[in-house]
């Protein structure tokens, strides 16, 4: 079985993750919207459903797609210390920016 990561290195299924992200939406739908064939769409959806990524329900004589976004849980735990890194920078940064601003405002 693939991890999250080795699926979602496929722009394609990330693109799809995103749709899904704001609505469940059928095939065809998707295929409009990726402007990818069929097969591919299919494809690309059966891999992300086998990593249960996204789940897809009957509706009539159509599958209708939607993401699970718990199974993304893997990635997040994984980008959580960069998270940290990142938000101690922008706090330095802010820091930073007020020293300056602080600088070249003029005295009375």
């Amino acid at each position: 079985m693939s991890t999250a990561f080795e699926v979602l290195a496929e722009p394609h299924r990330r693109r799809i993750l995103d749709l899904l992200r704001t609505a469940d939406r059928p095939v065809n739908v998707l295929v409009d919207d990726l402007e990818v064939s069929q097969p591919a769409v299919s494809k690309h959806l059966r891999v992300l459903r086998r990593a249960g990524l996204v789940e897809a329900r009957i509706d009539a004589q159509r599958r209708i797609y939607r993401l699970r976004p718990r199974a993304l849980r893997e990635i997040d735990e994984w980008i959580e210390p960069y998270r940290v890194l990142w938000r101690e920078s922008l706090d330095r940064l802010e820091l930073h920016l007020g020293e300056m601003e602080k600088d070249e405002t003029p005295s009375r």
